[in-house]
């Protein structure tokens, strides 16, 4: 399965942006979706997923309630609408996608917040 994102950018503090992610290759084997963010000098961390099957979602604590993930499963395509940014939001961010026992990444799409 390969990934493309989009929707990164430049943005102030308390704004919104909407990032997406399209998969292509062999999505039936797809069994959930997420997106993973990683700042200068951190970890990467999980920042939520979707199920393929069930629709259920999970998301770190730092972003519950401001980030919403969601899916057209027409599309083979994720969303992350992120809502009241922070500075502490600025990281790249990349999708990934787990399937047949595998995983695969996108290349990364930058959020810049500027307070």
């Amino acid at each position: 399965v390969q990934l493309v994102e989009s929707g990164g950018g430049l943005v102030q503090t308390g704004g919104s942006l909407r990032l997406s992610c399209a998969a292509s290759g062999s999505t039936f084997s797809i069994s959930a979706m997420g997106w993973y963010r990683q700042a200068p000098g951190k970890q990467r961390e999980r920042v939520a997923r979707i199920w393929t099957g069930s629709g259920g979602t999970n998301y770190a604590d730092s972003v519950r309630g401001r980030f919403t993930i969601s899916r057209d499963n027409a599309k083979n395509t994720i969303y992350l609408q992120m809502n009241s940014l922070k500075p502490e939001d600025t990281a790249v961010y990349y999708c990934n996608v787990l399937y047949a026992f595998k995983e695969s990444w996108g290349q990364g799409t930058q959020v810049t917040v500027s307070s």
